[in-house]
């Protein structure tokens, strides 16, 4: 682990629709060894049963585990809980943690959790986004993604999918719902998972980059290839509450203030309607890796060295009732050169006429009416 790493903990997300197993999971990750120095944050009103051996109690709500695990419960805000975890940390009143896992409850969003993770002035220098995990109940899932569009929203924004309930589930319900998951999350990791019984290391992998990240880790991540495949057919467009998965590519390499106009506008004009943005950039001949949640902007990862002999920028959506033409007109935006203005100017006209022509390509479908709503 490097410093960087130690000083700021991944902090993992479990998530799930209700009966879904989160429980069951958290019950068999806190009795692994490999668990001794993680935090776990729970929702106060969550199922999880704490049947261990308590050694102490920290705080009013934290206990250490027999294997040397926090369990924390949410009492107020997340930050809050947060913030007092890292606070006790540093003064040494509990022992140090190497990660943290926050459970959301079965109807939760993850997103805000996310958001919170990048934006908040007090978490985000201290803490670090980890892997967003869902479970998906092997059972009842396709008729929760039919139903619940929490169900959708969290298989989307996903790392790792885990399919429980396997040994209870006909073959065919299992293939189908298999085949489902992969349209609404074309790269997410999928395994099965029974009784919660699954290896901490399988499911906290990377989920941000890291600048030397090596080659093969860095195209696991974009997994470019798995949203080429053929899209659904037209018959299954309402089935799937619109969601679309595609991969998009821009050969010219872009500008630094392009991108940060790009990824800002994006996230603040669509990103409603943005499940997810992974993406590797050529920004002036370097590789850049982004990742966008929704209206969450993660920190740009500058890489050391390119994953392939492919240079070009490469870009992977998961969109709801988007179409890729309307991320196709976003892209001059990248072009966006703030150094190009008139000497002496304040505002250079040319300038902000190129920011208006690249900034109409975000506002054009929002602008139409829309018939029979």
């Amino acid at each position: 682990m490097t410093t960087v790493a130690a000083e700021r903990p991944p902090v993992s997300i479990i998530t799930g629709y209700l009966g879904s197993g989160k429980t069951t999971l958290l019950n068999r990750l806190l009795r692994d060894p490999g668990m001794a120095r993680a935090a776990v944050i729970i929702n106060e009103f969550g199922e999880v049963a704490l049947d261990h051996l308590f050694v102490s109690t920290p705080g009013d709500n934290t206990v250490l585990l027999a294997n040397g695990c926090l369990c924390c419960t949410i009492r107020g805000d997340l930050v809050e809980t947060l913030a007092d975890l890292l606070t006790r940390r540093s003064a040494g009143g509990i022992p140090a943690f190497d990660r943290v896992l926050v459970e959301t409850t079965g109807l939760a969003d993850p997103v805000p959790v996310l958001r919170t993770l990048a934006s908040d002035e007090m978490i985000a220098p201290r803490l670090r986004p980890g892997a967003v995990i869902t479970l998906v109940d092997g059972v009842n899932g396709e008729r929760q993604l039919d139903d619940c569009p929490e169900s959708v929203k969290q298989a989307a924004v996903a790392d790792c999918l885990l399919i429980s309930k396997t040994d209870l589930a006909e073959p065919a319900a299992l293939r189908r719902l298999r085949e489902r998951l992969a349209r609404i999350n074309p790269a997410a990791q999928v395994q099965d998972v029974a009784h919660g019984s699954i290896a901490p290391e399988h499911l906290f992998g990377a989920a941000r980059l890291d600048p030397a990240a090596e080659r093969g880790t860095v195209e696991r991540w974009l997994n470019e290839n798995a949203y080429r495949k053929q899209q659904p057919p037209r018959a299954l467009e309402r089935h799937m509450d619109g969601i679309r998965a595609f991969a998009i590519r821009h050969d010219e390499p872009v500008t630094g203030a392009g991108l940060t106009a790009w990824l800002n506008l994006m996230a603040a004009l669509k990103g409603a309607r943005l499940l997810r943005v992974k993406g590797i950039v050529n920004v002036a001949g370097g590789p850049v890796a982004v990742h966008i949640v929704q209206s969450v902007i993660h920190e740009p990862v500058a890489l050391e060295s390119w994953p392939s002999a492919d240079r070009g920028t490469r870009i992977v959506f998961i969109t709801r009732g988007m179409e890729r033409s309307e991320i196709e007109a976003t892209l001059p935006a990248l072009g966006l050169d703030a150094n190009r203005r008139t000497a002496g100017a304040a505002i250079d006209p040319a300038a902000y006429a190129r920011f208006v022509a690249a900034a109409t390509g975000f506002r054009s479908k929002e602008r139409r009416p829309q018939r029979g709503r």
